[in-house]
């Protein structure tokens, strides 16, 4: 009994002295310069995040983090690139759109992100601003009584065909009773172009656009997305207070991984964005940019991904909506 009981001491020994043995022979992660990977241009709100996040990312992590613009289709052919890395190096920052919505929309779309990415850290979100021209005599319910009587001899602009501004004016226009006509453009610069030219009735548009042209006197906003007042534009009403009940939708931007990726590495980096994104100085800067902060685990980023990816799904299904 004793020999059978001092045996399974030394083998219980040997156990933990392996596995403690192979925990420290792990190399250090990160062992070489982080890659950040932005699907749109320099100066873009999702640029600006990721340069924001990488200088503090870079002092916590102790390697360079390099931020990397790979434009084109939206932000897709960043994801893909992400998708793909197989060098336990590359992360991407990425928009909504890109994690629940380019599958169900287009199925030819080379990636899956429920399947190819792993989820990081929500970092941000944003309600939209309902735009309308200056020009525009009413606000509040008065303004949808108007759209209403205007069927569909009113128009309104998006960045394009199955962006979240899309998608949420189909929504809109359910949920307010009002039938515009759908323009789209190639970016939200030429939407507020239109919008100033009274070319159009209306545009959701982020409130980082859309607010320097409102506090200029040159747009009206008639209300937020969000469910109330957004802490962003706290001074512009819900569309809620304007009689457009139960609309809820808002833009965000995340952290996703390849799901090469291990799930060690993937926490210790979600742990340290959330850390900086809530330290004041860094939330008053995001503040700044039209963004409030989120700063989530990898399951609340996963749940948040799951939720609208079902939203979206619905609209684009309703709407029987196409890519171009």
């Amino acid at each position: 009994m004793r020999f059978a009981q001092r045996r399974h001491a030394i083998v219980t020994a040997i156990a933990l002295a392996c596995s403690a043995s192979s925990v420290f022979a792990q190399p250090a992660w990160p062992s070489q310069p982080l890659k950040i990977v932005v699907g749109f241009p320099a100066g873009s709100s999702p640029d600006l995040m990721a340069r924001l996040l990488a200088e503090p990312l870079q002092q916590a992590l102790g390697q360079p983090v390099v931020v990397e613009n790979k434009t084109g289709a939206g932000g897709n052919i960043a994801a893909d690139q992400v998708a793909r890395a197989t060098d336990h190096h590359t992360v991407g920052l990425m928009i909504n759109g890109n994690l629940t919505i380019a599958k169900i929309l287009n199925p030819a779309t080379t990636y899956d992100p429920l399947t190819d990415l792993t989820p990081v850290s929500l970092i941000a979100t944003s309600p939209l601003v309902l735009t309308v021209p200056a020009s525009v005599p009413t606000t509040g319910a008065a303004y949808f009584a108007a759209a209403r009587q205007s069927g569909d001899k009113w128009n309104y602009g998006t960045p394009g065909i199955g962006t979240v501004a899309h998608l949420g004016m189909e929504l809109l226009k359910a949920k307010a009773g009002i039938a515009p006509l759908h323009v789209p453009y190639p970016g939200n610069p030429q939407v507020i172009t239109a919008l100033l030219g009274d070319q159009i009735q209306m545009s959701l548009l982020p409130p980082g656009l859309a607010m320097a042209q409102v506090r200029a006197g040159k747009l009206k906003a008639i209300g937020v997305t969000s469910a109330g007042r957004s802490s962003v534009v706290p001074e512009v009403p819900s569309l809620a207070e304007a009689g457009v009940k139960d609309l809820q939708l808002e833009i965000w931007n995340a952290v996703a991984a390849p799901n090469s990726l291990p799930k060690a590495h993937v926490n210790r980096l979600a742990t340290l964005l959330a850390e900086i994104v809530r330290r004041p100085e860094i939330r008053q800067k995001i503040l700044a940019q039209g963004w409030q902060v989120a700063g989530t685990s990898p399951e609340g980023l996963a749940n948040r991904i799951r939720v609208d990816t079902a939203a979206m799904a619905d609209v684009i299904r309703k709407n029987n909506i196409k890519p171009n």
